[in-house]
């Protein structure tokens, strides 16, 4: 069974993308932007990128998710600063179907924009 991410794109408090992410796999059927697709690797990603400090009143903040061709090389979960289309970014790689709506990853990471946990 193929696992799923879901894939969205945000710019500051546009679209549903963004933090908290309130939807399911069936709300988001129904939200005009927001899909829960098919992911062949089962890496789902979550992408923050920004300039300045990634708080949440960051006009130029932009969040997006979606399935990546291949998870880090160790295949751990994690969140680390990047370069991701020539920008860099603050992103996120987890294994599990839907895993990418959480605000945070795990108990030893934190999503940003997401609560410890």
């Amino acid at each position: 069974l193929l696992k799923r991410c879901y894939q969205c794109r945000s710019r500051s408090e546009l679209g549903s993308c963004k933090d908290p992410f309130l939807f399911n796999a069936t709300q988001s059927e129904n939200e005009r932007g927001v899909s829960a697709v098919p992911c062949a690797s089962g890496w789902c990603g979550k992408v923050i990128e920004g300039m300045g400090s990634f708080r949440e009143d960051d006009y130029d903040m932009a969040t997006q998710r979606m399935c990546v061709q291949r998870g880090p090389s160790d295949s751990e979960d994690r969140c680390a600063y990047t370069v991701y289309n020539y920008k860099k970014v603050y992103m996120c790689f987890c294994q599990g179907d839907l895993c990418n709506a959480a605000n945070r990853l795990n108990a030893s990471h934190r999503w940003p924009g997401g609560d410890e946990g």
